[in-house]
């Protein structure tokens, strides 16, 4: 039962292949208490996750009136659906048919909003990011794995599952690159060329330990131009956003501008070839785009619910 004297929060919970971040917020988006959790196993990261809740909830004296999951997939999106809230066929070891939706909903007896990881980070950047005023944009984290939410007349795209840019199949040079690819589906698409664990099977070490100079980047960069020249060609988007940890290289976000304008070869809208520096940018939420994203769909489904 509801209590007039305890402030209501939400629950916001972004699940990636790394980490679960967590926080608890006000009704206006405002940060409480926050906290991260290694992706281990199923079992024990969920658990520590809801004594997260419990007890962020319970020192605040609050009110828990729902909750956000912006969880690492593929998932199931599909209200109705035997597995709706599920990760079902991931890459992540462990992970595959984790009913993490069901889990929360037992355990806190909340209303739940399920999203993508990347859906949830993509709403971030239109509510307080880089997409504030953008009807069309498409948010990428390159990171763990590489995903992307896509935003088309303010809605967020979903199809019979949802989009799985990470998956696209890449053209590459196989005498140049001779790295078969790390994605135990499709070896070869981006993630498995691309991703931040792509990066550690390629070279031995991961991004963060590489000079800025080492060959790695070139190759990263390569390839994820390419990504934006075919979403550009595809779904002609305002912006395109980059985030996630691979993204932290400094020097990588102007040689993706500079391959992708090859790619493009004077193809495209003047407003992407002429201002390529405010087409393709890097997020500027500090990690925050998906527990904000969330937090502000979960708020918005609770609302539709109770009118």
């Amino acid at each position: 039962m509801h209590s007039p004297s305890k402030a209501n929060v939400i629950a916001a919970l972004e699940a990636g292949g790394t980490k679960f971040n967590c926080a608890l917020l006000d009704t206006d988006l405002n940060l409480i208490a926050q906290a991260a959790f290694e992706t281990t196993t199923p079992a024990h990261t969920l658990a520590a996750v809801r004594d997260f809740f419990y007890q962020s909830v319970a020192t605040n004296n609050a009110e828990l009136i729902a909750m956000g999951i912006a969880s690492f997939g593929p998932v199931d999106l599909i209200p109705g659906s035997p597995t709706y809230g599920f990760i079902t066929n991931t890459p992540k070891p462990d992970w595959s048919n984790t009913d993490i939706c069901g889990y929360f909903a037992r355990e806190l007896s909340v209303p739940i909003t399920f999203e993508t990881d990347v859906n949830g980070a993509a709403w971030g950047e239109k509510v307080a990011g880089a997409a504030r005023d953008l009807s069309d944009f498409i948010y990428v984290t390159v990171g763990t794995g590489i995903g992307a939410g896509i935003v088309v007349n303010n809605q967020l795209v979903r199809g019979i599952r949802h989009p799985e840019v990470g998956h696209m199949l890449m053209p590459r040079d196989q005498i140049l690159d001779d790295y078969a690819g790390c994605c135990p589906f499709h070896l070869g698409c981006l993630e498995g060329l691309a991703s931040g664990k792509s990066i550690e099977s390629r070279w031995g070490v991961s991004g963060k330990f590489l000079r800025a100079n080492h060959p790695a980047w070139l190759v990263e960069a390569q390839y994820l131009a390419l990504m934006c020249a075919n979403l550009t060609q595809l779904l002609a988007p305002q912006k395109i956003i980059l985030g996630g940890g691979v993204m932290e290289q400094p020097q990588l976000m102007q040689m993706i501008r500079d391959y992708f304008l090859v790619y493009m070869n004077g193809y495209g809208p003047a407003a992407v070839l002429e201002q390529t520096a405010d087409y393709i940018v890097k997020t500027g939420l500090n990690g925050m785009a998906g527990i904000l994203g969330i937090a502000e769909l979960a708020l918005a489904q609770l609302a539709q619910e109770r009118f």
